[in-house]
């Protein structure tokens, strides 16, 4: 099966079971109901997760099967998540169980205990980090497919033992395009914590699967660029938080997209900000990795890096959210670091 070929039955399936999940997550409960912290006037359904695991789960049988273990453990606790409000110390350790599996699944180039401890502690930031990102329609499946796109690029460019991580972001693209035909403002269906954590999940196992033991470390270090959004995210969060004073598992509005909006974006333009953004991240590494050499992808991450510090610092995302922001209350389902996501659901 080509590429092409993948990406269209991907978009195809996802397109189809979107609706079909909406459905479901309305027969079962799992919905989004409005609250204080909420502008939605209506319950939406959760669920979206499904249904771009649904477009996914075909790249991923054709690439590396084991890869599905730990994703389906991300869907389904993110998902029990959404449905039950389980405690956030229990969704901690189920991340890291998750974070093992993604180290047991895609080893990386340092062996033993180091490399699987970082791949462990990569896997739960990077969950975390999309899981802040999904504030606003379309925000955090955008970004990530953007992230999607240039995992393809630069695992094509690089070496044939990772054709894998190639038809895995090929089929994701694809999955999350057919699913944000239904979650662009005003959404019909959230991702949830189910659709959030499987994200996070698969750019951990193409990220790992990119520092692969007979891999070269050029196009690792240019994977990292690929994941520096979401990363930012959370970091940026954690360091606000702190700055004023309160715990890094406090919620707040203080995103960069939130602030955006209270400076009068619209959550249209504050979401195409970090479409954009995650472009240019995508089309920089892109660019780098073609050079084939690891100081040109090193200084490209770096650049970058600097680049997303200092939009947030121009988006007001460093300074402390002067209102008080609620512990994790399980009115939205999140981890207490991002229990203000889905809260400020704005369409």
């Amino acid at each position: 099966m080509t590429l092409p070929d993948l990406w269209v039955i991907s978009l195809a399936i996802s397109i189809v079971a979107t609706p079909l999940a909406m459905v479901v997550a309305r027969r079962t409960g799992i919905m989004d109901h409005p609250g204080d912290l909420k502008s939605q006037t209506d319950a939406v359904p959760y669920l979206g997760g499904a249904a771009v695991f649904c477009g996914l789960v075909l790249s991923m049988a054709l690439g590396k099967p084991l890869v599905i273990v730990p994703v389906v453990a991300a869907l389904a606790l993110g998902t029990l998540d959404d449905r039950f409000q389980l405690p956030a110390l229990l969704r901690l350790v189920g991340e890291f169980v998750i974070g093992a599996g993604v180290a047991w699944v895609a080893p990386v180039h340092e062996h033993g205990l180091v490399g699987r401890g970082v791949v462990v502690l990569v896997t739960v930031l990077l969950i975390n980090g999309v899981n802040l990102m999904d504030g606003q329609d379309g925000l955090a499946g955008g970004v990530c497919a953007i992230a999607a796109g240039g995992f393809a690029v630069v695992a094509a460019s690089v070496h044939v033992d990772v054709l894998w991580v190639q038809q895995v972001a090929i089929g994701l693209v694809g999955a999350l395009l057919g699913f944000l035909a239904f979650n662009r403002p005003a959404a019909q269906i959230y991702l949830g914590d189910g659709g959030s954590y499987l994200l996070g999940t698969v750019l951990a196992v193409m990220l790992a699967g990119m520092w692969s033991p007979h891999h070269v470390t050029g196009g690792g270090l240019a994977a990292v660029g690929l994941v520096l959004v979401p990363l930012a995210e959370l970091g940026l969060a954690i360091l606000r938080r702190l700055r004023g004073r309160r715990s890094p598992l406090a919620g707040d509005r203080g995103h960069p997209y939130d602030r955006l909006v209270q400076r009068g974006w619209s959550p249209r333009q504050s979401t195409l900000v970090y479409l954009v953004t995650a472009l240019v991240v995508a089309v920089a590494v892109d660019v780098a990795v073609q050079f084939h050499q690891v100081f040109v992808m090193a200084i490209t991450d770096g650049v970058l890096v600097v680049l997303l510090i200092v939009l947030a610092a121009w988006a007001g995302g460093l300074t402390p959210d002067p209102k008080s922001a609620t512990e994790d209350d399980g009115s939205s389902g999140q981890d207490p670091s991002a229990d203000d996501a889905e809260t400020q659901r704005t369409t």
